[in-house]
């Protein structure tokens, strides 16, 4: 894998420009393209459903040079702010920002440079922190933590064949990467499915389960359903929205340029000058110059979108629990809003898919389905996500013991929320 990780992010600087009636089929620099935006990206996420964070821990060659790395390096304490439970959010929106401002999916040098860099910095994580540990895939990386967050859903499960009480918790010692006490082991989304637990001949290992795709999110409350998460859940879905939403919106242009005018009117001439290629896409060749005013257009739009899917979504889970409170849920107010917050996880991901990985279907324009065939299967895959989101809602209603008539109030606010997130992705759904 990390030779194909060269390949595909190496080949296209030494290729020639794609012309433009060039397709996949014709270009080697649009094929490889296509390999990394239209395959890899959307199906690794797709695959979280049957296979859990599968990726993470067989293929991926980031988590694999981290590790080795850590073998020679100097193996130094995981410092708090590493450990912090935000940082894997942190991680995800600043790479996710970076990404948008620097043409990762149009420019190769972009995509060499995001994901190189993201390379080279699991590499020095691993050379200074943690004893035999991954700490870049538990702590830090941009991805695993996403897909870690989404692998609730996934149809397998690593469970202890002993099971200790206490729930799930945090060790540097034993024999996971991703320093699960495995004796403890409650959840999914740390895991890596690394199998290095797996034993069938002992007793004390840990087995392979199969069960059916969102169980764990179902009974989220037996599997450590953390705050943080559920925040992360909201603010990742915000910020993927905002860098879909720049690009297709007019009115982004408009208060673009209503911006630029009322700087310059102000004399801030800085904001028309270009920024440095490290941060913002500088390509005059292919007619793509950022200038700071597009920097900051691009991360503040992003920005203030999470915000607005964030807070629209907090407050209809705050209002889904208290509802529930009120039908008689047995829990209180905080961890009735944690546990319901997980209910938006099949339509986040299913909305992710469809607008972050539209170009998985842009073959299908030169089959006999066409455009419309697309369409209707991103809409298909949206209603699934939307049909899930809701059982999960009342399935996790039940758990909170509140009885079924009763149930449907407190149900509507998560609808409202699933169809918001719809509303937000109908540009690469439905079209404009």
């Amino acid at each position: 894998m990390f030779v194909v990780f060269l390949i595909v992010l190496g080949a296209p600087l030494f290729l020639p420009e794609p012309k433009p009636e060039t397709t996949p089929l014709s270009d080697w620099t649009l094929a490889l393209q296509y390999l990394l935006w239209g395959i890899w990206f959307p199906l690794v996420f797709l695959s979280v459903i049957v296979f859990g964070r599968a990726w993470c821990g067989i293929l991926c060659p980031m988590g694999a040079a981290s590790e080795l790395a850590n073998r020679f390096g100097f193996q130094a304490k995981i410092p708090a702010w590493i450990r912090w439970e935000g940082t894997p959010a942190l991680s995800f929106i600043i790479m996710t920002l970076y990404g948008q401002t620097i043409g990762v999916r149009d420019h190769p040098e972009a995509a060499a440079g995001l994901f190189g860099g993201t390379m080279l910095l699991a590499i020095a994580i691993g050379g200074l922190y943690g004893r035999k540990k991954r700490v870049w895939c538990r702590h830090l990386c941009p991805i695993g933590r996403v897909l870690g967050l989404y692998s609730r859903l996934g149809a397998v499960q690593f469970t202890p064949k002993i099971r200790l009480p206490g729930g799930d918790a945090y060790t540097q010692k034993g024999a996971c990467p991703t320093m699960i006490d495995l004796p403890r082991k409650a959840e999914s989304r740390h895991c890596i499915e690394c199998f290095r637990c797996v034993h069938p001949n002992a007793a004390g290992s840990v087995r392979l389960d199969i069960r059916r795709p969102g169980r764990e999110i179902e009974d989220i409350r037996d599997h450590r359903a953390n705050r943080a998460e559920a925040w992360f859940l909201f603010m990742d879905t915000g910020v993927a929205l905002g860098g879909f939403l720049w690009l297709v919106l007019p009115q982004y242009q408009q208060w673009r340029q209503a911006f630029g005018v009322f700087a310059i009117r102000h004399h801030w001439t800085w904001v028309t000058e270009v920024g440095p290629a490290f941060l913002m896409s500088v390509h005059p060749a292919r007619a793509e110059v950022f200038r700071w005013l597009d920097f900051l257009m691009i991360v503040g739009f992003m920005l203030a979108v999470m915000a607005v899917l964030t807070a629209v979504l907090a407050t209809l889970t705050c209002t889904s629990a208290w509802l529930s409170r009120r039908a008689g849920a047995d829990a209180g107010f905080s961890q009735l809003f944690t546990e319901l917050g997980y209910q938006y996880a099949p339509v986040a991901l299913m909305s992710l898919i469809i607008g972050l990985g539209a170009e998985l279907l842009d073959p299908l324009r030169y089959t006999g389905l066409g455009e419309a065939g697309a369409g209707a299967i991103r809409g298909g895959l949206f209603l699934t996500g939307l049909i899930w989101s809701i059982w999960l809602g009342y399935r996790i209603l039940e758990r909170q013991q509140v009885s079924p008539l009763r149930r449907i109030l407190p149900l509507l606010p998560g609808i409202a929320g699933s169809l918001f997130v719809g509303l937000g992705w109908w540009p690469a759904i439905f079209g404009l």
